[in-house]
């Protein structure tokens, strides 16, 4: 599993000028069941998306796709874990880390 976590490097107005692109693009990745969660930071310097099912490779891949980061108005910093607890919703997601 993944979190992805955006800064963005440009001010919110140039953010929110590609809001509705980058909600296209979520969605898609949400409709294709990588995507688990996203949203705000708080304070709104930028956001937290959790994703699972791919590689690294792949979702540093997806995070090059995104219209922020194409545009040049936020970086990605991506933490990999092994979800070895979760909610009953999250189940589906949950790793054994192999030892």
């Amino acid at each position: 599993m993944f979190v992805m976590e955006l800064s963005y490097t440009a001010p919110i107005e140039a953010v929110e000028e590609l809001m509705d692109a980058h909600i296209a693009w979520l969605d898609g990745y949400y409709a294709a069941g990588i995507f688990l969660a996203s949203g705000r930071k708080v304070p709104r310097d930028g956001g937290v998306i959790l994703a699972g099912g791919v590689s690294r490779a792949e979702i540093e891949k997806i995070a090059t796709e995104d219209p922020f980061t194409v545009s040049g108005v936020c970086a990605y910093r991506i933490t990999e874990f092994i979800a070895t607890k979760t909610s009953a919703d999250l189940s589906t997601v949950r790793e054994n880390p192999v030892a």
